[in-house]
């Protein structure tokens, strides 16, 4: 049966399947196209030679060149999708198939310039979700940039003086989640990755799973650090979450830890080839549920364990396989998942804990060798 031809036109720094399909980040929008299995890009003249000595792609060529073919036919100011269309005429090419997010003005100028397009729903490249282990070392490396940037918050919190308010003091001035999330993401940067969307959230802050974290620190509260790098040279993430306290936790806070270390210690029992996604979520909500902690609404907001248990990681910091409700997807080798259970009480606070494992054929593969303290 003939393989369909694929087309992508986005740019790799941000869209995960055209990075996977070149190989290299380009920051403009360009053109990818596999058709029975050879593989071309139309890079800006900017990124010519680049391409041709990092990109993993069979041929590339100027984006410019058929921009101009589409000039000499007599239109004015061609787009991306006439340089397209030029290239498929070129390898006799009438049918595509595009990516679900594949944009819709672009589809349908290739529908009026004769082509037909399939949008395929799901995963773009299926292929992606199994990391090879060229990935997983880059996944790993990705890794050890959020816990340089933990150890740093961590010592930050740990130098801290504790006021007579309760409000932490370095250096003499308030330490804020803004002020911390700065020493985190500095650390990252200074180890080759980005940090995106780091949480520094104290106290009830840290009960809103997204929620980045604003204002002074308290001591005696727990501090909910979530640091999520992409490696700038290899576009792969890593995640990590803490939930520490800068002087003594309370009984309450301790428990809810201690309960939420737990569930993710029988999540890392149930992560076997052949499991389903869905059991491994429902395993940790069974648990939550055996120490007493309901999940339910309070005032409007959810309260008590109301996210996934964890994702797939790789070229995207969110992706399949998905550990969650409702989730039809059974883990295989390869898939690398974070586990991220967490506990949210606003009369508490938010207790969270993040390690990213590889399913293997056997004993699942633990990539985070970050230790898990509460007290600092």
């Amino acid at each position: 049966m003939k393989r369909p031809s694929l087309l992508i036109i986005a740019d790799s720094e941000n869209d995960a399947d055209m990075r996977y399909a070149v190989g290299m980040a380009v920051p403009e929008r360009f053109i990818f196209l596999n058709t029975e299995g050879r593989t071309i890009a139309l890079l800006p003249d900017a990124e010519l030679a680049r391409g041709k000595a990092q990109s993993q792609v069979n041929r590339v060529a100027a984006l410019s060149r058929y921009l101009r073919r589409a000039e000499l036919d007599g239109i004015k100011c061609p787009s991306l999708a006439h340089a397209a269309a030029r290239l498929c005429e070129e390898y006799k090419v009438r049918k595509l198939t595009v990516p679900y997010l594949f944009p819709v003005g672009l589809a349908r100028q290739l529908r009026k310039l004769g082509l037909r397009i399939k949008v395929r729903d799901g995963n773009f490249f299926p292929e992606r979700q199994y990391k090879s282990p060229a990935e997983v070392k880059m996944i790993t490396a990705a890794l050890g940039m959020a816990e340089v940037g933990m150890s740093e918050g961590i010592h930050a919190l740990k130098r801290a003086k504790i006021g007579s308010d309760r409000k932490l003091q370095l250096h003499g001035v308030p330490l804020t989640s803004e002020k911390l999330r700065a020493i985190i993401e500095t650390a990252v940067m200074q180890a080759g990755g980005t940090a995106l969307h780091t949480i520094v959230a104290g106290g009830v802050q840290g009960c809103d799973p997204h929620e980045l974290g604003h204002g002074p620190l308290f001591a005696h509260s727990p501090v909910v650090i979530g640091i999520r790098p992409r490696s700038t040279r290899t576009g792969y993430h890593g995640r990590l979450s803490r939930t520490l306290v800068r002087g003594r936790a309370s009984d309450a806070v301790r428990r809810q830890f201690l309960t939420v270390l737990k569930a993710q210690a029988i999540a890392f029992t149930m992560l076997r080839e052949g499991t389903q996604a869905n059991e491994v979520h429902a395993g940790v909500e069974r648990y939550f549920r055996s120490e007493g902690y309901r999940t339910h609404r309070q005032q409007g907001r959810p309260i008590g364990f109301f996210h996934a248990t964890g994702h797939g990681i790789g070229l995207e910091a969110n992706e399949g396989p998905r550990a969650q409700r409702g989730s039809t997807t059974t883990l295989r080798a390869g898939h690398v998942v974070s586990l991220q259970p967490g506990l949210y009480y606003p009369e508490v606070g938010g207790v969270r804990l993040e390690d990213v494992a590889l399913i293997t054929g056997g004993e699942p593969q633990n990539l985070t060798q970050f230790e898990k303290v509460l007290e600092v």
